[in-house]
């Protein structure tokens, strides 16, 4: 499935719409080019959360969680780009934000296949004049949440 969002406003509000469908267990992956919208997505997700002010991209820190009361759902925003070697993933310990929150990441392809049965991936790329284009790979796990509405 594929989507044209036309500016910034619009990936942000589609980041709001995925907000309301997101839940505990949950894992979001954002692939694209530098400059693609990913870190801007998540920003609509967590806006869509509840999170007001400052959304750093977490690429120098490479895991930046947010937590209730601001946010509904706690979410770990992570950016995997600076990592180069596979066994940094397990140091991050991403599995444990999934016992009550969900997963927003950046670079999934430095992943080697973690959650790769269970993420919702989407993959953003410049469509020139006509903006961004969305496509997405949904896992069973999204089934009746995507697409949305």
């Amino acid at each position: 499935m594929s989507l044209l969002l036309p500016d910034e406003a619009a990936v942000r509000a589609l980041g709001a719409r995925l907000a309301a469908r997101l839940r505990a267990g949950d894992v979001i992956t954002l692939s694209g080019d530098l400059g693609a919208g990913k870190t801007t997505l998540a920003r609509g997700i967590l806006e869509g959360l509840g999170q007001q002010g400052d959304i750093p991209s977490p690429t120098f820190n490479i895991v930046q969680t947010y937590a209730p009361p601001e946010l509904s759902l706690p979410v770990w925003h992570v950016d995997l780009y600076r990592l180069s070697d596979p066994q940094e993933i397990h140091e991050l310990g991403l599995g444990e934000a999934l016992a009550d929150g969900a997963l927003l990441i950046e670079w999934p392809d430095r992943l080697g296949g973690l959650f790769a049965d269970r993420a919702l991936a989407l993959h953003l790329e410049d469509a020139g004049e006509k903006g961004r284009r969305l496509t997405a790979s949904v896992p069973p796990a999204w089934e009746g949440r995507w697409p949305l509405p």
